[in-house]
């Protein structure tokens, strides 16, 4: 009975002891073996590890991608303009050892500070290069990658890869958006002026071209018409002319017709004339001779 009594409690002792010097690696992490805060044995493979109970510690690091948001920060891109950013890392614990004595104790809230200061400055650095329209550009993704390696270059210290890093927001300071905006209106109104002034001048342009041929074509129809006009009368009086030499005392007596015609009108009717002027003499004898009269016979 006294041996059964004690051999439980061995058992259990030894069997704990065994469950202690015994540690499993998932596929998802790395484990460090340490004996009173050294680095033993690093174990990187997943599987089953036995290490001394009591005397050693193991720590185990996720080897996982993880991610790492940095908090907005404000820059000044080369021309002045003030920008916020809004970035974010992803990063590995590419070499757990070095990981081990960067951060030590401190883990990977102690490591994320140091990567979160060291991306806060490269981002400060590489975008304060160049002007502010670089950054809003599609030049953006090399931009980002020239500050993951600048990252990736200072992290090799803690062990860390830094796998990418990309801006995720550039906005303008709250204080800095009215008077953007108005920069931008006023970008813009000059921008419709300008076509405006363009419009009215190709306007002007195309109605001084229609007024020159609107001018130039009345001007040409008018010369075609005088010398249409001039070659009817030159044809006019050529028949006129043919007409007298034909027979001209029936020319005269057609012309004193026309006359008789022309001034005798509707409200054109009153000429003072001598009795005995030309201008009656085929109303007083049709052969347009002065008429003869006859003594009166005497009493």
């Amino acid at each position: 009975m006294n041996r059964t009594t004690l051999l439980i409690p061995a058992a259990v002792l030894v069997i704990a002891a065994i469950l202690s010097s015994v540690f499993i690696v998932d596929e998802r992490e790395k484990a460090l073996v340490l004996q009173f805060g050294q680095i033993k044995e690093v174990r990187e493979e997943p599987g089953l590890y036995f290490k001394i109970p009591l005397i050693q510690d193991v720590v185990r690091y996720d080897d996982r991608m993880l991610g790492r948001d940095i908090e907005p920060l404000e820059v000044t891109p080369s021309d002045d303009r003030r920008l916020v950013v809004d970035a974010f890392a992803r990063y590995m614990i590419k070499d757990v050892e070095r990981f081990r004595q960067a951060v030590g104790a401190g883990g990977i809230e102690f490591a994320e500070n140091r990567i979160d200061t060291i991306l806060r400055s490269q981002v400060r650095e590489v975008l304060g290069a160049v002007d502010s329209s670089e950054i809003l550009s599609e030049n953006r993704a090399a931009l980002a990658a020239k500050i993951r390696d600048a990252a990736a270059r200072e992290a090799e210290a803690l062990g860390v890869q830094i796998v990418d890093v990309r801006l995720r927001r550039t906005d303008l300071p709250e204080q800095n958006l009215d008077a953007t905006f108005a920069r931008m209106r006023a970008e813009r109104q000059r921008e419709a002026a300008d076509q405006i002034a363009r419009g009215n001048e190709a306007a002007q342009r195309l109605r001084a071209q229609a007024d020159r041929t609107v001018i130039e074509t009345v001007s040409d129809a008018k010369r075609q018409a005088e010398i249409v006009r001039g070659q009817a009368d030159a044809k006019r009086n050529a028949i006129f002319a043919t007409a007298y030499g034909a027979d001209p005392d029936f020319f005269q007596f057609y012309r004193s017709l026309t006359a008789y015609r022309d001034s005798l009108l509707a409200g054109n009717s009153t000429l003072v004339l001598s009795p005995d002027s030309e201008f009656f003499r085929y109303l007083k004898n049709s052969k347009g001779s002065a008429a003869v009269t006859e003594p009166a016979p005497a009493p």
